[in-house]
């Protein structure tokens, strides 16, 4: 067993270093460690095998043989020496193969030379307009719809060709072995002089001079929907990897002739009659060594799945369908399943979850849009709150084919937790298709998708406000991001109506909207006022809010340390001011007189108390005052933009001296000179200095800390602890 075993994985490095992806023909004397049985009988069911040319340097008794699975790995199957000879890939019935070598050239072919300018043109082609050698197999994809849709056109307005009927379809081959790649089609195919034309000229379009035809003769269709190609450069990508391509075509006419036409991208084509050839066109290319990737089966899967999955037509690789999801953005809203929006959002979202929810979005009119948005139903990681390059969460498509699977540009980067398919007509390409054009075009698109997202986002909180709840609270930092980021007022205030906050108005856990609170205003009120802090307990024993609830007016209140400054950067919603109640207590003019009779300080006494204040606590504050507003606190502090100052404070004074500080925050102080522990300090500025001077500190910090100013709370300690022992002498 240990030497069976042993020759296997001898036989598997000897596979690994040939570079192919194969299975290997041993002895099936080799069993199983893991039951007992020939290794045969537990490996992946295979669907076909085909033989391959084994390289030199492997024994003769060695024989490789190529592995179709079902499975997603490369499998290995074992045979036996004496392996029955192998049915060809027709027989197989999970097959569907019509690549076949039967092409052959008969007679001298004519000699043609690029002329100086296409030449040098050709050169930047396959040197310098795409980024990425891959997109060569996008592009013939795209070459060979094209041809398809033309057929299917051509078939319904004259009858199209008369050869028997043939289904429409894309067929790629990999050979490993040969170094080649094939991608053929069964469309419309080409005559001499269109080979002549379209591929001896670059930059010549035939899909597009197809489509202007079809303008000029006033005829309108679904073709010219179907129509992906625009430049007539994307055939000759095939020289960013090939040393020679090979085109076989037969044109879809009535007793056309087949040709091949042969080039190495280095200045001249030949042209030469051939027979064996199929209606449509068969493309070759012969791979540098350096590309020998676009010759294994799972790479060019994986670059179909990418770019051409949803290609209007089927694909084959080497005889097995590719394309098998639909493009749903495309269908009828009406017509997709919820089953279907569940599987297509987990194909282009990478996910396992479901879709909290689903919009599906098209129009016509001013913009060709078809769309499709998906809004995840988990939680967003850290990673996905990054703002970093990439991070775009909608795939970007024009005519079914992708242009960037991260679009960046299409909608703006506070909606990245949206996941989708952005397909049109419309869209600004440059040359190689792979970037966008910045253009107003590109804006208005962006627009139009993110007021769709925005209003969609309305409709569905007031239709399951509970629902929409738990989405604000997975998402509403890209809602808040949205009006921090955005210079459009009248976008900011869109994405206002989607946030929720609690109210002074409401029980704790409720969240109202924006709208809500407009709704209940009193008459004759001109501004909207919240109230920053971080927990509604703390909220509502604050001294600013003490001083505005006499007032019976609503609040709402903002937990999240960043809601401050989405709410300051928001400024206006509705023509109404959004105004902290921090600035409302320092902004009013009017002072309500209490009906209690309280016993107070007198003006003496407090102008007095005052003054020794200034002297106690010296540069750290500006001015002190009397209020009348406050009455379970002994003192506040006020700032011009409370708000503001603090987001400074965290930020551009992070680190700064504290005179600094005080500098820039000219603090106000006021007292409430009927609260117990002013009118004691009154008494104890003259009988015990030393203990009024610490408890001034203290009434002042602790203001400090209720308007969140202070940096380090722990520099309290100290004094703290001080005036506990001077309080636990006197007992």
């Amino acid at each position: 067993l240990t030497h069976s075993v042993m020759n296997m994985a001898a036989y598997m490095s000897l596979a690994r270093l040939a570079g192919l992806r194969s299975c290997l023909t041993v002895p099936t004397r080799s069993v199983s460690v893991f039951s007992g049985r020939p290794v045969g009988q537990v490996c992946s069911k295979a669907v076909n095998c085909r033989t391959l040319r084994a390289p030199q340097q492997f024994p003769e008794h060695l024989r490789l043989q190529h592995v179709h699975s079902r499975s997603l790995h490369t499998s290995y199957r074992l045979l036996s020496e004496e392996a029955k000879p192998e049915a060809e890939p027709d027989s197989e019935v999970d097959l569907h193969n019509i690549i076949k070598d039967t092409e052959t050239v008969t007679g001298s072919g004519e000699q043609h030379s690029f002329q100086a300018e296409t030449l040098k043109l050709l050169d930047i082609v396959a040197k310098s307009l795409y980024s990425d050698k891959e997109v060569f197999v996008r592009e013939l994809i795209s070459n060979a719809s094209d041809a398809l849709e033309k057929l299917r056109y051509l078939s319904l307005t004259q009858g199209g060709s008369s050869e028997p009927a043939v289904p429409l379809e894309i067929h790629l081959g990999t050979d490993l072995v040969k170094g080649t790649f094939t991608v053929q089609d069964t469309g419309v195919g080409l005559t001499q002089e269109e080979i002549v034309e379209n591929l001896g000229t670059i930059a010549r379009s035939g899909s597009k001079a197809f489509l202007s035809e079809l303008e000029n003769q006033g005829q309108s269709s679904a073709a010219a929907n179907s129509i992906i190609g625009q430049f007539g450069v994307g055939f000759y990508s095939t020289f960013m990897v090939g040393t020679k391509v090979q085109v076989y075509t037969k044109s879809h006419h009535p007793d056309s002739t087949g040709y091949c036409w042969t080039s190495d991208g280095s200045g001249s084509y030949e042209l030469a009659e051939a027979d064996g050839v199929q209606r449509g066109t068969k493309i070759v290319v012969h791979l540098k060594k350096e590309c020998m990737q676009f010759a294994r089966e799972d790479d060019v899967k994986e670059i179909v799945t990418k770019y051409s999955n949803f290609v209007n037509c089927p694909i084959y690789l080497n005889g097995k369908r590719l394309n098998t999801v639909e493009a749903l953005w495309m269908l009828d809203g009406k017509n997709v399943t919820e089953e279907q929006h569940e599987e297509f959002y987990r194909f282009i979202a990478n996910a396992y979850d479901s879709p909290r929810y689903t919009l599906q979005y098209r129009t016509d009119a001013p913009l060709n849009i078809r769309s499709l948005f998906y809004i995840p139903n988990h939680k967003p990681s850290m990673w996905d709150l990054s703002r970093q390059e990439g991070m775009g969460g909608v795939a970007l498509y024009s005519r079914r084919v992708l242009i960037q699977p991260k679009a960046e540009t299409i909608l703006p980067k506070w909606l990245r937790f949206v996941k989708g398919v952005v397909d049109s007509e419309d869209i600004p390409l440059n040359l190689s298709r792979e970037l966008l054009q910045d253009s107003a075009l590109i804006r208005k698109i962006r627009s139009v998708l993110t007021n769709r997202i925005v209003k969609f986002l309305g409709d569905q909180a007031r239709r399951d406000p509970a629902k929409y709840q738990r989405f604000v609270e997975d998402n509403g930092f890209f809602l808040r991001e949205g009006i921090v980021s955005t210079e459009d007022q009248d976008e900011r205030e869109s994405i206002a109506k989607l946030l929720r906050f609690e109210s002074s108005a409401e029980p704790s856990g409720t969240l109202v909207g924006i709208e809500d609170y407009c709704k209940r205003m009193r008459p004759g009120q001109r501004n909207i006022y919240y109230f920053s802090a971080p927990s509604r307990q703390l909220a509502e024993t604050s001294p600013y809010y003490e001083a505005l609830k006499k007032k019976d007016i609503e609040v709402l209140f903002c937990y999240e340390q960043y809601d401050e400054l989405v709410l300051l950067q928001l400024r206006q919603y509705n023509r109404l001011n959004l105004k902290s109640i921090e600035n409302e207590v320092l902004e009013s003019d009017t002072v309500e007189e209490s009906q209690d009779s309280k016993v107070t300080l007198s003006p003496s006494k407090a102008d007095a108390l005052m003054d020794w204040m200034r002297s106690a606590l010296g540069e750290k504050v500006t001015n002190i005052k009397v209020s009348t507003r406050l009455e379970s606190h002994p003192a506040m502090v006020t700032v011009m933009e409370m708000g503001a100052a603090r987001h400074y404070l965290r930020t551009a004074f992070a680190g700064q001296s504290e005179a600094e500080r005080w500098k820039f925050l000219q603090p106000t102080l006021e007292i409430n000179s009927s609260h117990p522990i002013i009118r004691k300090l009154s008494e104890l500025k003259s009988s015990d200095p030393e203990l009024a001077r610490l408890v001034v500190e203290q009434v002042y910090d602790n203001a400090l800390v209720a308007a969140g100013l202070i940096e380090d709370p722990r520099s309290m300690l100290n004094r703290l602890n001080e005036l506990l022992t001077r309080t636990l002498d006197k007992h």
